[in-house]
């Protein structure tokens, strides 16, 4: 049994393979930029008991090609982990939206895939994406059973008071507006993670997903309470090319003063704004060259980003009434360590103080990050979406 496991962001295609009940995959990789320039793929696999990296650099202009690029070096002669595509029996998809009805690990159909479909206006950049990553894949492995896991199941137990929006209950009653929250499958196998890590089954966390797209959620004993997404992936932080949180008035001033129509609006809060509108890039190691050379726009996108995590931390502290841990993960949350030094700056009210010099090493794992005797632990969790994936994905299929 070979388990696929595709998990498409909004500019990137992580993927891993995994062989039987092995925890451990065969090979993964990262299909990434897609859209932008310097877009390649980042393919890993051991061979003959040596660690072998490829790097594709190509133009990649969507989804649907980086899919072709992943498919192809699966089978490549030289490195192949596959003699046959046809080996591999499952394919397991990451999927953002599943609304109220799509609301666990389920084997996909053409029911399904309408669902998926019908929810693109909620999710514009990662649902049409991963419709067509299944698409492709039940054409590359049509002999697979392809699975959904989708990324709203974790916010399930978010209170009503933190999910309600204050508009009409006709709204919520018959349209089914309120706060689903998303990255809620790293945001699980972290908190899963510093729980373990911290011997606390009842530990109150706060995760910070830092990636192209941004959220965070407040974790008690391994529930969320409270997630900063909201409707849609656009609510919250400040990220690659979404405005996070914004006074909606804007929107309306946008339409009657400049007239916008709904379908610009809609690609401007997506698609042009975040860290893209404010500096001209989507890409943080982009803003952080241009931070290092004194670029002003730069400097302020760097100052919002930090200041409206750091807001959320405050927020969730209130609700959690405690705090024990800050969990950083994804790309920029682990990666970056500017970032999280001007997150974990002037806040010794929460008993947050990071430790520069242990933040600015890298390290495999699980890393400690405060100073030692601080009230609440910084912690840097690797998250493995693709793990949880495949789990799941054993775990549907061991039921049928």
């Amino acid at each position: 049994m070979y388990i696929l496991v595709i998990n498409s962001g909004s500019s990137s295609i992580k993927y891993q393979l995994f062989k039987g009940d092995s925890d451990t995959p065969i090979c993964k990789g990262l299909v990434e930029r897609i859209g932008l320039d310097g877009s390649r793929a980042v393919h890993e696999v051991t061979l003959n008991g040596e660690d072998q990296k490829i790097i594709a650099e190509r133009s990649i202009a969507d989804h649907q090609e980086g899919m072709q690029v992943l498919a192809a070096l699966l089978v490549r002669e030289d490195i192949a982990v596959l003699a046959d595509p046809a080996q591999i029996t499952t394919v397991g998809h990451r999927v953002v939206h599943g609304g109220e009805t799509l609301t666990a690990t389920t084997s996909i159909t053409e029911e399904v895939k309408d669902k998926i479909k019908a929810l693109y206006s909620l999710a514009p950049l990662h649902n049409p994406g991963h419709i067509k990553g299944i698409e492709v894949s039940e054409q590359m492995f049509p002999q697979a059973i392809q699975v959904a896991v989708f990324d709203t199941a974790f916010h399930r137990t978010i209170p009503e008071k933190a999910f309600r929006y204050a508009i009409p209950e006709e709204f919520y009653t018959e349209d089914h507006l309120r706060v689903y929250g998303f990255h809620g499958i790293s945001h699980q196998y972290v908190s899963a993670q510093a729980s373990a890590y911290l011997n606390k089954p009842d530990a109150k966390l706060i995760t910070i997903h830092l990636g192209n797209g941004c959220s965070m959620a407040a974790v008690d004993g391994g529930k969320c309470i409270d997630t900063s997404m909201g409707l849609t992936p656009l609510d919250g932080l400040i990220m690659g090319t979404r405005t996070g949180t914004i006074d909606p008035s804007i929107l309306i001033w946008l339409m009657e003063r400049k007239g916008y129509s709904l379908t610009e609006v809609s690609d401007l809060l997506n698609k042009k704004s975040g860290m893209l509108g404010l500096t001209g890039s989507s890409d943080m190691r982009d803003v952080g060259k241009l931070y290092n050379e004194g670029n002003h726009a730069a400097v302020t996108a760097y100052q919002m980003y930090a200041y409206r995590v750091k807001k959320f931390i405050g927020a969730y502290a209130a609700a959690l009434n405690g705090l024990d841990a800050i969990i950083f993960t994804a790309g920029v949350g682990e990666n970056d360590s500017f970032a999280r030094e001007l997150v974990c700056t002037d806040m010794d009210f929460f008993g947050i103080d990071i430790d520069k010099e242990k933040n600015a090493t890298r390290a495999p794992g699980i890393r400690d990050l405060n100073i030692a005797g601080t009230k609440t632990k910084i912690l840097v969790i690797p998250t493995n979406e693709e793990l949880a994936i495949a789990q799941q994905c054993r775990e549907l299929l061991d039921t049928q």
